[in-house]
């Protein structure tokens, strides 16, 4: 990668006390947003496209499972997508591997994690969930489990995914980009750090049931057998239909060592905002490891009453919301730090 595609430097930062006291923006207001009830978010600008897919379940008085499922699937088959499902960009060694979890409303699990050759890990990790007394399936098990599901085995590493792995290759430089999801779903000068990231989706159907999921390629050129948050319940996703459900995006290793999604909802149990939930997820992670601020990390959040938080460790960070009103609505989420335009 070169230098002007790396990430922030430390003094493009606002620092992050002069953030926290600033009042929410107009867009999200100070608790987040009120939703109706059916409703879906997502998390990224591509979440509009797989929104309305989960919407039009959830309309005709669908199930919140079926509907995320449904939604996800949408980014997972978008070739332009670099960041989920059969376009993802591969690890250092030229490989494609996927990584997706689901939960239901009554705290059913599954997961796949580095699995290769099927292009819908999520319909996988659906499988797994409802087929096997197993929570995650990982790496050829997987791939295995799902051929012997009837999901079709195909190579995965499309030409435009192949030649921009091959650019990376002549430095073979890695360093996570942050909200590389707003620029053309990740396409960019070949070579450059589209590395990751992720959808994730959370629904309530009519019944007032959550149901959420979580799919992503991974970053590009990571380490062979590298995973990341998404598949890991309780870090990618995790859903309590007592509470609501919490979901994630940006560089998993942080998520994954707070338990972030699970203490988002922990967060909302105890009385807290879906927005204040993530807002609190994030500081930890930068209370603990302060330079995490040059990286990104955001939660996307819902309560079982329809109300809807986001938090990020920089700016630039967004979500898509859909419900009776509008399905095709995005939200710009808060966060502690600045990002210059163009970075």
């Amino acid at each position: 990668m070169t230098d002007r595609r790396t990430v922030l430097k430390t003094s493009l930062l606002v620092p992050a006390a002069a953030l926290l006291a600033r009042p929410a923006s107009a867009a999200t207001g100070a608790k987040g947003i009120q939703m109706q009830i059916p409703c879906v978010v997502s998390t990224w600008p591509f979440g509009v496209a797989a929104n309305k897919a989960a919407w039009a379940i959830l309309s005709k008085g669908g199930r919140a499972l079926d509907a995320v499922e449904a939604g996800v699937r949408i980014p997972e088959a978008d070739l332009r997508n670099h960041t989920v499902g059969r376009a993802g960009y591969p690890d250092r060694d030229g490989h494609v591997t996927l990584d997706a979890s689901i939960m239901d409303e009554h705290g059913n699990a599954g997961s796949v994690a580095a699995m290769e050759y099927i292009a819908h890990p999520i319909s996988v990790a659906r499988r797994v969930m409802e087929k096997t007394p197993h929570v995650m399936l990982a790496g050829e098990g997987a791939t295995q489990f799902a051929v012997e599901q009837g999901f079709k085995k195909e190579e995965l590493l499309t030409p435009e995914s192949k030649k921009a792995w091959q650019e990376w290759l002549k430095t073979a430089k890695y360093k996570p980009e942050a909200n590389i999801e707003t620029r053309s779903y990740g396409l960019g000068v070949p070579g450059g750090a589209k590395n990751h990231d992720t959808i994730g989706m959370l629904a309530i159907d009519a019944k007032g049931n959550l149901s959420g999921a979580c799919t992503t390629s991974g970053m590009a050129w990571k380490v062979r057998g590298r995973v990341g948050d998404s598949p890991i319940i309780g870090a990618g996703l995790y859903v309590d239909n007592d509470v609501g459900g919490a979901t994630s995006t940006g560089v998993g290793e942080e998520v994954m060592r707070s338990v972030g999604s699970f203490l988002v909802v922990e967060l909302m149990r105890q009385g807290r905002s879906p927005q204040d939930a993530c807002k609190e997820a994030v500081q930890r992670i930068l209370k603990k490891k302060p330079e995490a601020k040059m990286e990104q990390v955001g939660y996307l959040a819902i309560n079982k009453k329809g109300e809807v938080g986001a938090w990020a460790i920089q700016k630039g960070f967004s979500y898509s919301l859909a419900d009776k009103t509008a399905q095709d609505r995005v939200v710009p989420g808060e966060a502690f730090f600045e990002q210059t335009p163009g970075n």
